[in-house]
């Protein structure tokens, strides 16, 4: 005689229609790891080949100083797991206008650091595979403009607020982290040079002027070669773009945006990889639990004040200028630990709350478009009708 689960046999009643997903980047594979998790099926469309094409091996920073909680002990809580390689990163060599050196130091893991891309070992693929694993249908090649069923975008940002060109190259350098304020060098923004086993990424990130690109990089590229004595070794150009205005809404109908499709993204550095994750898995679960308004509730209590928090701070260090920029940073303890000081930095506090509620929203308009009674991912029947 045949014993059926029940449970499971609800479960499966429940969840008989697939929650499809739009975009197989962090927020999309984490919302669908998210849908399995919680009983229901998963489709992902992804309009690229494969994983990770917006980017080529360059290194990323996975920040850990907006919580007190390890960043890699909340994916796990996400059901996220990290086999991905990551390199822990509590040293950071800072270089100010000038050449101005100052070397922070935190006792914890002030970011964690790894790879995007389409080989083997980056976050992209191995959140490929762990949800091909759990059972999640990823359909290649693919775009869905309409979700009639209700469904989670996760598709990448769609306006460039910052703007990331660099190289990647090999090197014999020791693993370390080196990052230049300068707006010499990236203007409002900041240069970087990554180097962890034997790879290495030099990159500017500007945050206006953005037509000028490949004087800055050629200047950073200059600046880094006289400070640390990095040579490029067979380099490969890169380059991407961010968006960070804070969403009006997350939803609309059965829809839920996550991740840069929602502009979900710090507005300060631009280290956007956890809040991707964090709000795919909580928009894949809110949809598998039936239950969308959790969604919302999720990003109010988690992540919108940490994102207001951020504007702020980006609005104040945009205006700051190279002297501002000398001053903040040869005036930085050197005994102090950088990855608390940043975690009161973004901390959420009411007057910068109200700062950006009163002020910063008009100078940081949503990327979203969402018109009630459309289906389209990105409102593209509106633009047509505006056309008209």
């Amino acid at each position: 005689m045949r014993v059926l689960d029940r449970g499971r046999l609800k479960t499966n009643r429940t969840h008989s229609a697939v929650i499809e997903i739009s975009g197989a980047g962090p927020a999309g594979l984490s919302a669908a790891l998210a849908v399995v998790k919680a009983g229901a099926r998963a489709r992902v469309y992804e309009r690229k080949s494969d994983v990770g094409h917006r980017f080529h091996g360059d290194f990323q920073g996975l920040e850990n100083w907006t919580t007190e909680t390890d960043v890699l002990q909340e994916l796990h809580q996400l059901g996220v797991k990290t086999d991905f390689e990551v390199t822990p990163f509590s040293e950071v060599v800072c270089f100010g206008p000038g050449g101005g050196e100052r070397r922070v130091r935190s006792t914890e893991p002030l970011f964690y650091l790894l790879r995007r891309g389409p080989d083997s070992g980056t976050l992209d693929q191995c959140l490929k595979q762990q949800a091909l694993v759990a059972g999640v249908e990823i359909r290649f090649n693919e775009s869905v403009a309409r979700l009639p069923q209700g469904g989670v975008v996760t598709a990448g940002p769609h306006r460039a607020d910052a703007v990331a060109v660099g190289y990647l190259f090999g090197t014999d350098r020791a693993d370390a982290a080196y990052a230049a304020i300068s707006d010499q060098l990236a203007p409002g923004g900041y240069a970087y040079l990554l180097i962890s086993g034997g790879r290495a990424t030099l990159a500017t990130c500007l945050f206006r002027d953005f037509h000028r690109e490949r004087v800055y990089l050629q200047r950073c590229v200059e600046f880094f070669s006289d400070r640390v004595g990095i040579r490029l070794d067979a380099p490969r150009r890169f380059g991407g773009s961010g968006n960070f205005g804070l969403p009006k809404a997350l939803s609309k109908g059965g829809i839920l945006y996550a991740g840069e499709a929602a502009g979900i993204q710090d507005p300060l550095f631009g280290f956007g990889i956890r809040s991707a994750l964090l709000s795919g898995a909580a928009a894949g679960r809110a949809l598998a639990e039936r239950s969308p308004g959790a969604y919302t509730a999720f990003y109010r209590r988690r992540l919108r004040g940490y994102h207001k928090s951020a504007a702020c701070n980006r609005w104040f260090y945009g205006r700051l200028g190279d002297a501002g920029y000398r001053k903040l940073l040869m005036r930085y303890p050197a005994e102090a630990d950088i990855r608390k000081r940043m975690r009161r930095a973004y901390a959420p506090r009411r007057w910068k709350q109200l700062w950006y509620d009163l002020y910063l929203s008009r100078h940081y308009p949503s990327v979203l478009e969402l018109h009630a009674g459309c289906d389209c991912t990105w409102c593209r029947c509106q633009r047509q009708s505006n056309r008209e």
